[in-house]
């Protein structure tokens, strides 16, 4: 669980709407996750600002289908 400080730093982003969307999923789903979910998660953090809003608004679909199984959540 030494994890969720740095993930908690890593959902700290530009904008309102990404801190909101992040901290959320972190304080309502992370823990409960399986693997799958949990490394996708992850590689969503190493999105831009930009890119990550993009993909949790449902607009970059194409762009990130890996993400597709993720964002449906």
């Amino acid at each position: 669980m030494d994890q969720l400080p740095k993930l908690r730093w890593q959902c700290r982003r530009g904008t309102k709407e990404l801190d909101l969307l992040l901290q959320h999923y972190l304080a309502t789903g992370y823990l409960s996750a399986d693997a799958e979910e949990k490394a996708l998660f992850l590689a969503l953090l190493e999105l831009e600002d930009d890119d990550l809003l993009g993909v949790l608004m449902g607009q970059l679909r194409l762009k990130y289908p890996q993400f597709t199984p993720f964002i449906q959540l």
